[in-house]
């Protein structure tokens, strides 16, 4: 499966910045050692159900630490049987382009 999401404190710091926050969520994500990558707007990730899920969740309490109300944004994509879809997903478009 492949999943994006995006995680944001809802309780801000006071400068309105949530960087700090994003990055603890981002560093569970980058040690869970699932494929992922991280964008402007969200962060995705590939693996099996549980192990995705417990990492998402997992990125979800790091933030709850540090405010006491979490905004989480969540797009899966359901396909047994289908591995390495996070990059083979993207060259299938750039090659239909290129045609």
């Amino acid at each position: 499966m492949l999943v994006a999401f995006s995680i944001s404190p809802v309780a801000q710091d006071p400068s309105g910045s949530v960087t700090e926050a994003v990055a603890a969520a981002v560093r569970v994500v980058r040690e869970s050692g699932l494929p992922h990558e991280t964008n402007a707007m969200f962060t995705n990730i590939e693996g099996e159900w549980d192990e995705v899920m417990a990492v998402v969740k997992q990125a979800v309490e790091v933030v709850s630490a540090v405010s006491p109300r979490v905004g989480l944004v969540l797009k899966a994509d359901i396909r047994p049987g289908y591995d390495g879809q996070l990059a083979a997903k993207v060259e299938r478009i750039d090659q239909a382009l290129a045609d």
